[in-house]
């Protein structure tokens, strides 16, 4: 036994005071009577002429004694280890993701939920073993069973926080695999509670321990950004950011800056209400490629979302060969598109070299062309299942967010007839009718398709102002110079990839903070991968001949909505509940409590009993 407070002892001095007054004289009142002779065990009494008297067996005293020294001991709050039944194996889940970096805990969320998973491994019996994964983009098994705590304090040690968002999903179904079939064995997860959905956990009885760390939600964050050409203004860049307050009541200030490769362009302050978002748009002149960023000056607890950065390159013109045999309109729509050189043919006799993508205008060429290919009213049996042709095909649904229907509607759009087609796996159904898709998009193989099931000319889709926005649409999603563009985007955590067009040995990548890295390449690979993005920032990749930049960013909100959560939702009915529960000493001062209490209550009635 232990004590957590032993200078309560000191309160036993008052046990000798007890026992003083139990040997102190009574002073006596003098009275006259007119007879001593029943009062000869009074006078008895009274014949002592000393301040003291000798000690006498009272259980009284002995009772007080004894309630005093439980109050005492109580004071002292003595306590015995924790005798918990020890576990299996215990899987301890590290969030190291960006909101783990937020710093209204001291230092930040992630060092507070490190210590914590530390006095975790302090606390291991030697028949338990525990497992640690570090959880952010990717899941990564940073030590696994064992029951050497110098092995789990190192693991847990080498552990760092990412920019990347929380993907909590991986780490969960591999704890779900190594706790199966253990009657004892728990899943501990420290973090903030900012995790996307998990509702593939429902009733699976996952036996997790959420660890919540986290205080407030005070966070402005970049949320989106994207660079286009300026529609007033050619000869400008127009980039678009969105910045967005997380505080739920709390007014935030900041200075928004853009830089062009690291060059000042433009600050502007904002005012950002609680809760609300503050799109954003600067315009700029670009002489060349670089790299705009959109940095926030602002106080906060996150640090990561308060930058990012885009590679922004001039335009080209987008090489289009039209296949038809007479189109005028489509001919006019298709050239009305911004930056577009157009040649017309009536067949394709090679793989269409030196073209951005070929137009196939209900025209089965002789030979199909190699890069991208918008294709109307043309089947071929290698793309998808043998289509069928259906009169007048009524129009279901379409999908509006999909980058090849943005701003398109196809309300009152009746069609003569169509071919439809179930989805092939590598497609997605655009637009739809009772009896299968009109309109698929999607990237077969290395080769984005388009394929529009009906002629236009036999619909009324060419008179409705929606038909020349999603030929603006397809002209910008088939462009392969558009597809490059969105691959130097990369989300944290994300592996960049790029395609080879010459072989090599060795590649080199130059990180944000300046350090190189260098990359060992198949001769016969056809891509690089580089998987190291955990940290937002600008990337220049040497390999070959070839130079590229490309550029990670967070850009997530609902990473950047660091609102510590109180529970865990798996699924619509199963919730965990965050705890502060650890193995702790088992405290014994409410059960002296009580038996001094019942002293109490026996003593009290012990003297009454004398006394009737």
């Amino acid at each position: 036994m232990s004590f957590l407070a032993p200078l309560a002892f000191a309160f036993a001095a008052s046990i000798p005071v007890v026992i003083v007054f139990y040997l102190l004289k009574r002073k006596r009142v003098v009275k006259l009577v007119s007879s001593t002779l029943l009062w000869q065990k009074f006078l008895a009494d009274t014949q002592a002429s000393a301040p003291f008297q000798k000690l006498r067996k009272n259980w009284l005293l002995y009772l007080q004694i004894l309630l005093l020294a439980l109050a005492v001991l109580a004071l002292t709050r003595p306590f015995f280890a924790a005798t918990a039944k020890p576990a299996q194996l215990r899987v301890v889940i590290l969030d190291g993701s960006a909101s783990m970096q937020a710093t209204d805990e001291s230092p930040s969320r992630f060092e507070k939920a490190r210590a914590e998973a530390l006095k975790w491994v302090d606390n291991l019996q030697n028949e338990d073993q525990m497992v640690v994964l570090l959880a952010a983009a990717n899941t990564e098994v940073k030590q696994s069973a064992t029951s050497e705590k110098a092995a789990l304090r190192r693991a847990l040690q080498s552990c760092a926080a990412s920019d990347s968002p929380t993907r909590l999903v991986p780490a969960l179904k591999m704890a779900e695999s190594l706790v199966r079939d253990k009657k004892s064995a728990q899943v501990h997860l420290f973090s903030d509670g900012a995790v996307p959905d998990l509702s593939e956990f429902e009733n699976k009885g996952l036996p997790l321990v959420f660890h919540r760390v986290g205080l407030r939600a005070n966070n402005l964050g970049l949320t989106a950004l994207d660079v286009r050409a300026n529609p007033e203004d050619a000869t400008q860049r127009a980039i678009y950011a969105s910045v967005m307050n997380f505080s739920s009541n709390t007014t935030m200030n900041a200075d928004l800056e853009l830089l062009f490769d690291d060059r000042l362009l433009e600050t502007r302050p904002l005012t950002v209400e609680g809760g609300q978002t503050a799109p954003q748009v600067f315009k700029a002149s670009q002489a060349k490629d670089g790299v705009f960023t959109v940095r926030l000056n602002a106080k906060d607890d996150l640090a990561a979302d308060n930058e990012a950065s885009i590679v922004s390159q001039l335009p080209k013109p987008v090489k289009i060969l039209l296949i038809t045999r007479g189109n005028s309109h489509l001919q006019k729509v298709v050239r009305a598109a911004p930056n577009v050189q157009l040649s017309v043919a009536n067949d394709l006799t090679d793989g269409a070299p030196g073209f951005d993508f070929v137009v196939l205008d209900d025209v089965e060429p002789t030979v199909w062309p190699a890069g991208n290919v918008l294709a109307i009213h043309v089947q071929r049996t290698n793309w998808f299942d043998p289509v069928t042709r259906v009169e007048v095909p009524l129009i279901v649904d379409w999908k509006s967010t999909h980058p090849l229907l943005r701003y398109v509607s196809f309300d009152n759009v009746p069609i003569k007839e169509s071919f439809t087609t179930k989805a092939p796996p590598w497609a997605i159904s655009l637009v739809e009718a009772p009896q299968g898709a009109l309109i698929l998009g999607g990237e077969f193989g290395r080769q984005r398709i388009v394929w529009v099931g009906f002629d236009v000319l036999e619909s009324y889709w060419p008179l409705r102002v929606s038909f020349p926005i999603f030929i603006q649409n397809a002209v910008d999603w088939l462009n392969p110079a558009n597809a490059k563009n969105s691959q130097l985007l990369v989300k944290a955590g994300d592996p960049f990839r790029l395609t080879l067009t010459e072989s090599m040995k060795s590649a080199e990548v130059k990180l944000p903070d300046g350090t190189k890295r260098a990359l060992i390449v198949d001769e016969k690979a056809n891509e690089i991968v580089f998987g190291d993005t955990f940290k937002q920032g600008t990337y220049h990749l040497h390999a070959g001949t070839n130079d590229t930049t490309f550029c990670v960013d967070l850009l997530d909100a609902a990473e950047s909505n660091i609102q510590p959560r109180d529970e865990l939702k798996l699924g619509e009915y199963t919730r965990v509940t965050a705890t502060a529960v650890q193995r702790t000493n088992k405290e014994l001062w409410r059960t002296l409590a009580a038996i001094g209490l019942a002293v109490l209550l026996f003593e009290w009635w012990w003297y009454h009993r004398r006394t009737v």
